[in-house]
C-alpha cells in the first residue's frame, strides 16, 4: 500500500513538472496546412497564455488565433511562414490581446499580427469600442530580418494595433439603434441591457519590432 501511495505521488510530481505553471503550453512541432487555423481559447476571460513551440510551420493563409487572452507570450525557436499567414488575439470586453513574440524566422513570406480592438455593436449585448493591444515582436538576428515597407515583397511583417470604432459610420449606427427601438415591443427595453454606447473609438495600441 505504501508503495502504491509513493508511486501515485511520483506520477503527480511528473505531471506538475510537465505542465509547469498555469497557462503554459509546450509544443514540439506545429504544422498548419494552407488556410488551416489553430485556435487557443480559454473559458476564463482575460487570461494569460505562454506558448513555447520548437518548430512552427505555417502555410499560406494559415493562422494562430487566441481568444479570451489578455496577454500572450509566444516563443518560437524555428519558424517557416508562407504568404498572408496571421496571428491574432482578442481579450475581454472588445479589447485586443497584448503580444510578446520571440521568434526565429528561417522562411518568411508575409505575416500579419492582428491585435486590434473590436467595434461595439450598438443595440446588442456588447461592450464599448475596444482598445488595440501592445505588441512586442522580437526576431532572432541569426535568421531572417523582416521588413515593413513593401507588402508585396518577401519577408513582410505587419502589426495592426488599431482601436475599435475607427471605421464605424455614425449614421448607419444610429439607424440601427432607431430600428431596434422601433421594432421592439417595449421600446428601449427591447435593447439588451438597455445599453447604447458612445461612438468614441477605443485607445490605439503600440507595436514594436526589434532584433536580438
Amino acid at each position: 500500500m505504501k508503495k502504491l501511495i509513493y508511486i501515485s505521488f511520483l506520477l503527480l510530481g511528473i505531471s506538475i513538472q510537465s505542465f509547469g505553471q498555469a497557462g503554459e503550453q509546450y509544443i514540439s512541432k506545429l504544422e498548419l496546412r494552407k488556410k488551416e487555423k489553430k485556435i487557443f481559447q480559454d473559458r476564463h476571460r482575460d487570461s494569460t497564455s505562454v506558448l513555447y513551440i520548437d518548430t512552427l510551420i505555417m502555410k499560406d493563409r494559415s493562422s494562430l488565433q487566441f481568444f479570451g487572452k489578455k496577454n500572450v507570450k509566444l516563443v518560437v525557436k524555428y519558424a517557416e511562414i508562407g504568404d498572408k499567414a496571421f496571428i491574432s488575439g482578442v481579450g475581454g470586453e472588445n479589447n485586443a490581446s497584448n503580444f510578446d513574440i520571440d521568434i526565429h524566422l528561417q522562411k518568411l513570406g508575409s505575416l500579419y499580427v492582428i491585435a486590434r480592438g473590436l467595434d461595439a455593436m450598438n443595440g446588442t449585448k456588447t461592450y464599448p469600442n475596444g482598445d488595440g493591444g501592445t505588441v512586442n515582436f522580437t526576431y532572432d538576428s541569426q535568421g531572417i530580418a523582416p521588413q515593413t515597407a513593401d507588402k508585396k515583397a518577401k519577408n513582410y511583417v505587419f502589426i495592426d494595433v488599431s482601436a475599435g470604432g475607427r471605421t464605424i459610420n455614425p449614421t448607419t449606427d444610429l439607424n440601427q439603434i432607431y430600428s431596434r427601438i422601433a421594432t421592439a415591443p417595449s421600446g428601449l427595453r427591447g435593447i439588451p441591457q438597455g445599453q447604447i454606447y458612445s461612438g468614441s473609438p477605443g485607445r490605439e495600441g503600440q507595436a514594436n519590432i526589434n532584433s536580438k
